[in-house]
Formats: C-alpha cells, structure tokens, sequence
C-alpha cells in the first residue's frame, strides 16, 4: 500500500492556528432553535409521545392500536387479544401493546405481536397471534373516512372490541362507532420537503416570478413589470439550482428591481 494513502487529509492548517468552534456553534444553535420552534403535539404528548396516524403510509413499524383513550389492543401469551386497561396521561402503550406493521400492498398491512406472531382473524371471530408467516388470512385493511380509521379483516369483517369479555374480534360487516379506533406509531415523523420551500416559490414558474416581482420591485413602480419572454430557461435554471440568478436576470431587463439598478 503507498504510504500516501496512510496521510490524512483536510483542510491545510498552518502552525499556530486555533481550530475556530464558530461554525460547530452555529449549528448547534440552529438544530437548538429548530426543536425549540418544532410545534409540540400535545395529543402526542399525552400518550406518551405516540402520535395519531392519519394517512396509509404513516402506518408502519411499531404501532399501537387505540379503542378507547389510553386502552390499547393487548397481546396474551396464549395468542388471544383483549383490550387493555386504561393507562395514566402522559404514558405510552406497555411492550404487549406494541405491534409491528407491515406494509405488504398499498393498501394492506401485517401485523406482528411481540411474541413474534402475525396476527389473523379465526373463525370465531377472535383475533390471534400464531401465524409464523404472512399469507392471505393475515392481510388487514386500514380504512381511513372522515379522520376516523377501522381495519378490516381478510374475512371483510372489521375489527372491534366485544362488550363483555373485552375480547379482540373481527365480526361486523359495517365499520359503526364501536369500530372505529385510531392507530399510533412512535416513529419520528417524515419532514414534508414543501417546507424547505420558500413561500414565493410555491405554485407554478409563473406565479413564481410574479411572486418576486412583487417582493423587489421599486416602490415608485406601481405597475407590475413581468418579463414575458418564454419561461423555458427558467425551468432549466430550477433544475440546475440557478433560479434565483435566472429571475433577477429577467428582472433586470426589465429595469424595475431595486437591486438591478
């Protein structure tokens, strides 16, 4: 091996120079004020930091499925489900009330106990974790109507909790109010990329242009002046990360931005 190669390189630093701790910081600051800002979710908070999913593609890894407030479907060791007691505000599921989902369509998940068995639908009824794989029978069905959720069974039936022995079943044919239940996930939530977006640039090139145009344009202009040369090289320039560059081009020729002049 050449020697080169076992020389590590960086930034040249001349002797004598101190390491700046500016810019570690200035990032620290920034991710700082970034939780600080992070509106809290105070439903979240109340359950222990279990947040209410509300879209299909927020339903997966660890979940736990809610019926009543902070009662969660609860796994037995003999493979049955029951509903769980109530727990105090501010407290999480417990480790028998946390499944795993699986997303195996765009519409269907497994779910997993922590015993490490899928879950399925008997023909009683009754909810049971013992498959060891995933087929057919231990496909569900979230369905989402009016921010409310059910889960259908392979057997078209959705599930509910039964009254007197607070069994997990899956027997109605009609998702009513004793269906309904809310599924939620202590998985860190995506960062929606639209809010990386500045407000003027949301919408169309367009609307875009007009956008700045109205934000730079010099007070004693009270008539917009939009360039209406084709936009082609401005989808060009958003590709390529030159918009701003392209805008302020277009702005200039038409002489009305304050900081073309």
């Amino acid at each position: 091996m050449s020697e080169y190669s076992k020389v590590k390189g960086g930034k040249l630093r001349l002797k004598g120079d101190k390491k700046s701790k500016n810019k570690v910081k200035h990032h620290e600051k920034k991710r700082k004020l970034e939780v600080e800002t992070e509106p809290a979710d105070d439903d979240a908070t109340k359950h222990g930091g279990w947040w209410s999913v509300s879209v299909f593609k927020e339903i997966s890894g660890p979940i736990a499925i809610e019926f009543q407030p902070h009662c969660y479907v609860k796994a037995l060791d003999n493979g049955q489900f029951v509903l769980g007691g109530p727990h105090p505000e501010g407290t999480g599921p417990d480790p028998e009330e946390i499944l795993t989902a699986i997303r195996v369509s765009d519409t269907k998940i497994a779910l997993k106990s922590g015993y490490n068995k899928y879950l399925r639908v008997g023909m009683d009824g009754r909810l049971y974790g013992r498959s060891d794989a995933i087929g057919s029978m231990e496909q569900w069905e979230p369905v989402f109507q009016d921010e409310r959720i059910a889960i259908l069974s392979a057997l078209n039936c959705f599930i509910s909790v039964d009254d007197e022995t607070t069994d997990i079943i899956a027997v109605a044919k009609t998702a009513r109010d004793g269906e309904m239940l809310k599924i939620r996930s202590n998985v860190q939530k995506e960062k929606n990329n639209d809010d990386d977006i500045p407000e003027e640039e949301r919408g169309s090139l367009k609307s875009c242009e007009i956008n700045y145009v109205k934000k730079f344009q010099s007070f004693q202009d009270r008539k917009l002046k939009v360039n209406t040369e084709d936009r082609s090289l401005l989808k060009k320039a958003k590709y390529e990360g030159s918009l701003h560059e392209a805008l302020l081009d277009r702005r200039s020729k038409m002489k009305s931005d304050k900081f073309c002049k």
